[in-house]
């Protein structure tokens, strides 16, 4: 008779217990939810920044073919001197300078076939600084400038260079418009990594996986 009670009582219990378990397992995974949920989207999620950061100059400065040579020249030397060494480092442009350092202009393949071979002149015989575009012409940028900055300041005028200059005045370095647009390139490529990344389910930060 007492088995009977007991097993009876017992019953009873589990039938009740079951239903709060129940309601309390539901209470958990409803408290779980929104932080699983934040989990996984943190996971999906990326940096705003990350994407689109702002190019500046030292950035394409930074992987010209100026950086590696040298891209100065004395304005007291000859225009053929100048041609050698646009043959010698494939480029199209160098930094005039006095006998100081300091920059005086720049000379260019424009200069040298619109005021030297168009007009029949020996550029062994003619010294930089009679055809070279003068400092007070020249179109300059910072490094602190951004790479949109300085393809403005080209396009606008039409120049193809920039001579990179510190807050001293000194010259710190050189841009072709090449080294911009591989620049730009360079970060498009790299924006185009991220947001693939993140529609695979990788993460939207460099090298996630």
């Amino acid at each position: 008779m007492l088995g009977r009670v007991s097993t009876t009582l017992m019953r009873q219990c589990a039938r009740t217990a079951a239903p709060a378990a129940q309601r309390s397992l539901a209470v958990r995974t409803s408290a779980a939810a929104p932080s699983m949920l934040n989990n996984t989207y943190a996971k999906r999620t990326f940096a705003a920044e990350s994407v689109e950061q702002d190019l500046m100059a030292t950035d394409a400065w930074k992987n010209s073919c100026y950086m590696e040579i040298d891209y100065t020249i004395s304005e007291d030397a000859t225009v053929y001197e100048a041609v050698q060494r646009f043959s010698a480092f494939d480029i199209g442009c160098v930094v005039t300078v006095d006998a100081e350092g300091d920059i005086t202009g720049v000379i260019s393949e424009r200069d040298y076939v619109c005021k030297i071979a168009l007009l029949g002149k020996d550029s062994k015989d003619t010294l930089i600084k009679e055809i070279s575009t003068k400092a007070a012409n020249l179109v300059t940028a910072s490094p602190k400038d951004s790479v949109d900055a300085c393809m403005a300041k080209m396009l606008g005028k039409d120049i193809r260079h920039l001579p990179l200059l510190n807050d001293d005045g000194k010259v710190v370095g050189m841009l072709s418009i090449k080294d911009l647009v591989k620049s730009v390139m360079k970060e498009k490529e790299k924006t185009i990594k991220i947001l693939s990344d993140f529609a695979l389910g990788k993460g939207g930060h460099f090298g996630s996986e």
